[in-house]
């Protein structure tokens, strides 16, 4: 989901030139507006109104002023003029430009979504000011008929065999691998504890020259476990390893499927140079009540089970419900077509972009490395996801709407105690910066579609 919380009726003094904000090794200047969705008022404020801010900004200037030669308050108001002009011309249009611009959207009834490009400023000493302001809203459009949209609901019912091949999961991850003594061959079931090398082939009837490629450096592995016959194991190996003894050698090739995980392999020819070093039996635990007791606070094997069957269920019923919900909200953004504020998009695409640099950077990316990606690709990359995400949030504000969906105050107290004990900072200094910082209000925003995304979900998922 998005923000599209209204801005503020402030209004910066930068102009549609100059205005724009950087990321993390990236810039981009004032979003191109929607024509839809943009709005424009012309203001006018008396010549009075600018002297009086001209005399109290320079006398401002005048009495803080400290220029060599001159007393403090004492510096001769045309050297005051003269010297900090743009910073006098600026101060000014900080004073009137705001309030004027909130009165102008108040009388029109207008709620800003994006901040307002200033534009035409015609600003003199003496002379009343005049400017243009455009900014984005949010468009009209109808909604007609969304209780008709019906997409299909999974069960969510969690099956025996989920939970029990999610109880084999936890059993084998607590297996140890236990050597095999006897002399024996290796059979299916058994793992076996190989090192080899492999030199990958050029394709039939290619040499490397004639594809003018590098050969390919040869793979190699030491002590790799590999499970004879095992649903991983490609049949090639099963082949070549069972029956095969501890210190044989063995010669094969493998034809890797084109789908294959590994890129590098998909769709190679392999020739394998290869050993057994071992052979291996995995050892799961048995399945009791000290088992059950080794995972945490369990009085027994079915107490555990019990408990993992409610912890699966409770997951399983939120993943439907989230999958079915995205795909009720795609239904939605395909039947209705209406304008999007280009605001919103970037900001979505900003916060997008964000949260993958940070995944970069958790990955071990250098920051000089990211300044070094393509973000005007990267940006286009996202703009349809994006555009979804926002239609899809206009339209379940405005569903919201219809339905007259709120959300308690008590709902949002329990939101900020769950964040001051996640973040371990009291409740009331969090209070105090969510709502400084706007978060607050994004929070009450979040909280509000997801009671309208459980609604949708309840009422047009069948």
């Amino acid at each position: 989901m998005i923000e599209t919380t209204p801005q503020s009726g402030g209004v910066s003094t930068a102009t549609e030139e100059s205005a724009g904000h950087e990321h993390e090794g990236h810039s981009h200047g004032a979003a191109t507006l929607n024509p839809d969705c943009t709005r424009e008022v012309e203001i006018e404020v008396p010549a009075d109104e600018i002297t009086r801010n001209y005399q109290a900004v320079t006398k401002r200037y005048k009495r803080m002023a400290r220029i060599p030669g001159f007393r403090a308050g004492k510096v001769p108001e045309s050297l005051i003029r003269g010297r900090f002009a743009e910073q006098i011309r600026q101060d000014v249009m900080e004073a009137v430009l705001p309030e004027h611009f909130r009165t102008a959207i108040a009388e029109r009834q207008l709620k800003p979504i994006s901040q307002p490009q200033v534009t035409k400023i015609d600003l003199e000493e003496g002379k009343p000011l005049r400017f243009k302001a455009a900014f984005e809203v949010l468009p009209e459009f109808s909604i007609d008929g969304y209780q008709d949209v019906k997409v299909e609901k999974p069960s969510a019912e969690l099956t025996d065999a989920e939970a029990d091949a999610e109880l084999a999961r936890i059993r084998d991850s607590r297996s140890t691998m236990e050597p095999v003594t006897e002399e024996r061959p290796l059979a299916d079931g058994d793992y076996a504890q190989i090192s080899f090398t492999g030199d990958v082939q050029p394709a039939e009837g290619e040499t490397e020259i004639e594809t003018g490629k590098a050969p390919q450096q040869p793979i190699s592995g030491q002590d790799v476990m590999v499970e004879v016959g095992g649903p991983n194991t490609l049949d090639a190996f099963n082949a070549a390893l069972r029956g095969s003894t501890v210190g044989q050698q063995l010669k094969f090739e493998v034809s890797y499927p084109p789908d294959f995980g590994e890129r590098q392999l998909a769709g190679k020819r392999v020739a394998y140079d290869l050993e057994v070093k071992g052979i291996k039996k995995k050892i799961e635990p048995e399945l009791d009540d000290d088992f059950a007791k080794e995972l945490g606070q369990y009085e027994s094997l079915a107490d555990f089970k019990q408990q993992l069957r409610d912890h699966l269920a409770r997951d399983k019923q939120r993943r439907v419900q989230a999958e079915t919900t995205n795909r009720l909200l795609d239904a939605l953004v395909a039947r209705y077509e209406f304008p999007v504020p280009e605001s919103l998009v970037q900001q979505q695409i900003d916060a997008r972009l964000d949260r993958g640099l940070r995944a970069l950077a958790a990955q071990g990316m250098r920051t000089e490395d990211m300044r070094n990606l393509d973000f005007d690709r990267l940006r286009a990359a996202q703009r349809p996801s994006a555009t979804a995400e926002v239609k899809s949030s206009m339209l379940v504000d405005r569903i919201a709407d219809a339905e007259n969906i709120n959300v308690p105050e008590e709902e949002v107290e329990n939101e900020l105690q769950g964040i001051s004990l996640q973040m371990r900072e009291p409740v009331d200094a969090l209070r105090t910066r969510l709502t400084e910082d706007g978060s607050l209000a994004r929070i009450r925003e979040r909280l509000r579609r997801e009671k309208m995304g459980a609604l949708l979900y309840e009422r047009l998922a069948s």
